[in-house]
């Protein structure tokens, strides 16, 4: 069992509220979920209004296919970012037996 994650820090410049972040979030992670079956949730700077982290996670039994999707997954968030701003991300994977 391969087990991939990505960690994705974004920056919403324009945003001055929670709220306002929710609802830039809610977008993303919606998309992310249509697109992709992976699971993906807020794990960081919950109480920050204009940075969130998010988790992204896959598991396949190819390792190949893992680090393909969660690419995949980090291209398609840099095109529908909308109010946000890629400021890093990270990929890492795991072998489980």
């Amino acid at each position: 069992m391969n087990i991939g994650a990505l960690r994705v820090r974004l920056r919403i410049p324009e945003n001055h509220s929670l709220k306002g972040k929710r609802r830039v979030l809610r977008s993303v992670t919606s998309q992310v979920k249509n697109k992709f079956n992976v699971s993906i949730a807020e794990i960081e700077d919950q109480d920050m209004w204009q940075v969130a982290t998010l988790g992204i996670t896959c598991v396949s039994n190819d390792s190949r296919h893992v680090n393909e999707t969660l690419s995949h997954v980090m291209n398609f968030i840099e095109t529908i970012r909308g109010d946000a701003e890629v400021l890093d991300y990270e990929i890492e994977l795991l072998h489980a037996l």
